[in-house]
Protein backbone atom coordinates (compact mmCIF):
# COMPACT_ATOMS: atom_id res chain seq x y z
CA UNK A 1 0.00 0.00 0.00
CA UNK A 2 1.28 3.11 -1.20
CA UNK A 3 -0.84 5.73 0.22
CA UNK A 4 -2.68 5.79 3.39
CA UNK A 5 -6.24 7.50 3.10
CA UNK A 6 -6.52 9.76 6.20
CA UNK A 7 -10.08 11.10 4.87
CA UNK A 8 -12.14 9.84 7.72
CA UNK A 9 -9.60 10.84 9.90
CA UNK A 10 -9.53 14.63 8.77
CA UNK A 11 -12.93 15.23 8.58
CA UNK A 12 -13.02 14.28 12.54
CA UNK A 13 -9.99 16.22 13.50
CA UNK A 14 -9.01 19.85 13.71
CA UNK A 15 -5.27 20.71 14.04
CA UNK A 16 -3.68 17.27 12.82
CA UNK A 17 -3.65 18.60 9.06
CA UNK A 18 0.49 18.75 9.24
CA UNK A 19 0.41 15.65 10.84
CA UNK A 20 -1.57 13.63 8.47
CA UNK A 21 0.52 15.71 5.71
CA UNK A 22 3.91 14.56 7.50
CA UNK A 23 3.00 10.61 7.58
CA UNK A 24 1.72 10.69 3.29
CA UNK A 25 5.13 12.64 2.79
CA UNK A 26 7.37 10.24 4.37
CA UNK A 27 5.32 7.12 2.80
CA UNK A 28 6.16 8.55 -0.59
CA UNK A 29 9.64 9.84 0.67
CA UNK A 30 10.57 6.22 1.61
CA UNK A 31 9.39 3.75 -0.55
CA UNK A 32 11.89 1.79 -1.60
CA UNK A 33 14.53 3.41 0.05
CA UNK A 34 16.21 1.00 2.55
CA UNK A 35 20.13 1.91 2.58
CA UNK A 36 21.21 2.09 5.17
CA UNK A 37 18.96 -0.10 7.13
CA UNK A 38 18.32 1.22 10.67
CA UNK A 39 16.85 0.26 13.92
CA UNK A 40 14.74 2.71 16.05
CA UNK A 41 14.64 1.80 19.57
CA UNK A 42 12.61 3.08 22.59
CA UNK A 43 14.62 3.14 25.91
CA UNK A 44 12.52 4.76 28.25
CA UNK A 45 9.81 6.78 28.58
CA UNK A 46 11.50 9.99 27.41
CA UNK A 47 14.21 8.57 25.31
CA UNK A 48 15.24 6.98 22.02
CA UNK A 49 18.14 5.44 20.22
CA UNK A 50 18.62 4.98 16.29
CA UNK A 51 21.04 2.44 14.98
CA UNK A 52 22.28 2.95 11.34
CA UNK A 53 24.20 0.41 9.33
CA UNK A 54 27.08 2.07 8.22
CA UNK A 55 29.75 -0.37 7.71
CA UNK A 56 32.76 0.85 6.07
CA UNK A 57 32.37 4.68 6.69
CA UNK A 58 34.28 6.04 9.50
CA UNK A 59 33.37 9.31 11.07
CA UNK A 60 34.81 11.83 9.22
CA UNK A 61 32.63 10.38 6.15
CA UNK A 62 29.50 10.82 8.24
CA UNK A 63 27.32 14.07 8.87
CA UNK A 64 24.89 14.26 11.75
CA UNK A 65 22.68 17.72 11.27
CA UNK A 66 19.70 18.18 13.72
CA UNK A 67 17.51 21.22 13.34
CA UNK A 68 13.99 21.88 14.98
CA UNK A 69 12.17 18.57 14.54
CA UNK A 70 14.58 17.27 11.72
CA UNK A 71 17.30 14.75 11.69
CA UNK A 72 19.39 14.31 9.07
CA UNK A 73 21.98 11.48 8.48
CA UNK A 74 24.41 12.05 5.28
CA UNK A 75 27.51 9.65 4.21
CA UNK A 76 29.96 10.23 1.66
CA UNK A 77 32.88 7.81 1.57
CA UNK A 78 35.89 8.91 -1.28
CA UNK A 79 36.00 6.62 -4.15
CA UNK A 80 39.60 4.63 -4.72
CA UNK A 81 40.75 5.07 -7.49
CA UNK A 82 43.96 3.24 -7.15
CA UNK A 83 41.95 -0.01 -7.19
CA UNK A 84 40.85 -2.25 -9.77
CA UNK A 85 37.57 -4.30 -8.89
CA UNK A 86 36.81 -8.03 -9.89
CA UNK A 87 33.16 -7.57 -7.91
CA UNK A 88 31.69 -4.72 -6.14
CA UNK A 89 29.48 -6.27 -3.28
CA UNK A 90 29.79 -3.78 -0.94
CA UNK A 91 27.66 -1.19 -0.87
CA UNK A 92 29.97 1.85 -0.89
CA UNK A 93 27.30 4.57 -1.80
CA UNK A 94 26.40 8.07 -0.76
CA UNK A 95 23.17 8.41 1.60
CA UNK A 96 20.87 10.53 3.39
CA UNK A 97 18.73 9.18 5.73
CA UNK A 98 16.13 12.06 7.72
CA UNK A 99 14.32 11.72 10.51
CA UNK A 100 11.21 13.86 11.63
CA UNK A 101 11.65 14.89 15.02
CA UNK A 102 8.75 15.02 17.65
CA UNK A 103 8.80 18.71 19.77
CA UNK A 104 10.93 18.36 22.64
CA UNK A 105 13.41 15.79 21.26
CA UNK A 106 16.98 16.58 21.00
CA UNK A 107 20.19 14.36 19.93
CA UNK A 108 22.11 13.80 23.71
CA UNK A 109 25.24 11.90 21.68
CA UNK A 110 26.50 9.94 18.62
CA UNK A 111 28.65 7.37 18.53
CA UNK A 112 30.39 4.86 15.71
CA UNK A 113 31.53 1.48 16.53
CA UNK A 114 32.08 -1.93 14.71
CA UNK A 115 30.12 -0.38 11.52
CA UNK A 116 27.07 0.77 13.86
CA UNK A 117 26.14 4.66 14.44
CA UNK A 118 24.45 4.62 17.08
CA UNK A 119 22.48 8.22 17.79
CA UNK A 120 20.43 8.44 21.12
CA UNK A 121 17.77 11.04 21.65
CA UNK A 122 15.94 12.50 24.74
CA UNK A 123 12.75 14.41 24.79
CA UNK A 124 12.70 17.18 27.21
CA UNK A 125 9.53 18.81 27.87
CA UNK A 126 10.05 22.55 29.25
CA UNK A 127 8.70 23.22 32.59
CA UNK A 128 6.24 25.50 31.39
CA UNK A 129 4.69 22.93 28.93
CA UNK A 130 4.16 20.61 31.45
CA UNK A 131 0.71 19.63 32.52
CA UNK A 132 -0.47 21.17 36.22
CA UNK A 133 -2.87 20.57 38.49
CA UNK A 134 -5.59 23.25 38.33
CA UNK A 135 -7.57 23.54 41.31
CA UNK A 136 -11.26 24.64 41.82
CA UNK A 137 -12.23 27.76 43.26
CA UNK A 138 -8.67 29.33 42.69
CA UNK A 139 -7.09 28.75 45.97
CA UNK A 140 -3.34 28.02 45.69
CA UNK A 141 -3.01 25.28 47.79
CA UNK A 142 -5.59 22.03 48.09
CA UNK A 143 -8.03 22.05 50.88
CA UNK A 144 -7.50 19.71 53.46
CA UNK A 145 -10.11 18.43 56.22
CA UNK A 146 -8.63 18.53 59.66
CA UNK A 147 -9.27 15.40 61.40
CA UNK A 148 -11.56 17.19 64.42
CA UNK A 149 -13.28 19.42 62.10
CA UNK A 150 -14.42 16.62 60.23
CA UNK A 151 -16.37 14.83 63.07
CA UNK A 152 -17.73 18.41 64.31
CA UNK A 153 -19.31 18.95 60.88
CA UNK A 154 -20.67 15.70 60.56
Amino acid sequence: MDRFDFTPYRRSTVGFDRLFDLLERQARANAGDNYPPFNIERRGDDSYRITLAVAGFKSHDLDITAQQNLLVIKGQRAEAEDKQFLHVGIANRAFERRFELADFVRVEGADLADGLLVIDLVREVPEAMKPKKVLIGGSAKPLTVVEGEASAAA
